[in-house]
């Protein structure tokens, strides 16, 4: 039987986008990267999906949507062999490229948008860019610069490896249905970066021990990780939305030392 259209469901978090001048949009984030193969997360109906065939891509779809995956099946006959019946967050992506670096492109579900990105940052070596619709509150939060209240752990974690830079924003009103939300266009472009002169881990544990309890100064939140922080340390009265990734990479090579010395 084929699917003439696939019903979004709330439990899946669907809101098809309806306007192709947004999705063409979308899609022209990646066309600097015509020759990487590309990975589109919850095609649903392909609204995204077709501007990134026509624009010449190397594309595999990801939809866990048994509906969509016969609505694709019936009406994107180009993705023969290319459309991945299963949950994103559960694949193993450099096995699915084969080993090859790729892009990973979507109108993101809201209820999993950070998860996706906490996946895409297991693969932050194979990933040269990222792009897509998310959240507004969430897509500002991942570009969120130091000093301002919207920054957290994943905009840190984010900002290590990449440029991360908020497009522009799309009204509720272009989507079937509508979501209670404005939603925001992203881009991350892999940075230079490639070694840490810390532990990876542990600045991981110290950006989330210091986010945790993000209303006290680092003095004070980064005793569960170092107790002995040195209280006249430069960064020590200040908390952890006003650091720079750098002045974390500071703060993690201090734990280091003092650790150390114990």
């Amino acid at each position: 039987m084929t699917v003439d259209k696939v019903k979004p469901k709330k439990a899946l978090g669907q809101h098809f986008l309806t306007d192709l001048s947004v999705a063409g949009r979308i899609a022209a984030t990646l066309s600097d990267y015509v020759g990487v193969p590309v990975i589109e997360v919850g095609p649903g109906m392909g609204v995204l999906t077709r501007f990134l065939l026509d624009g010449g891509h190397d594309l595999t779809v990801v939809e866990l949507d048994r509906e969509s995956v016969e609505y694709l099946q019936a009406n994107f006959p180009q993705l023969h062999g290319r459309i991945v019946e299963a949950d994103f967050l559960r694949l193993d992506l450099a096995e699915l490229t084969r080993g090859r670096e790729f892009c990973v492109i979507g109108n993101y579900p809201y209820n999993i948008s950070s998860q996706i990105f906490f996946h895409i940052l297991d693969y932050k070596d194979m990933v040269p860019c990222c792009s897509g619709m998310l959240q507004r509150e969430v897509a500002e939060r991942l570009a969120a610069p130091e000093g301002t209240k919207a920054r957290g752990i994943l905009s840190v974690l984010l900002q290590l490896w990449y440029r991360v830079d908020y497009l522009f924003t799309v009204s509720e009103n272009v989507f079937n249905p509508p979501p209670k939300v404005k939603s925001g266009v992203i881009k991350l472009v892999r940075n230079d970066r490639r070694l840490l002169p810390c532990s990876e881990q542990l600045l991981k544990s110290v950006v989330k021990v210091t986010f945790g309890q993000r209303r006290k100064t680092i003095r004070n939140s980064i005793r569960a990780v170092c107790p002995d922080f040195p209280a006249g340390h430069p960064l020590a009265q200040m908390r952890p939305e006003q650091l720079s990734v750098e002045q974390f990479i500071e703060l993690t090579l201090e734990v280091e030392r003092v650790r150390a010395q114990a």
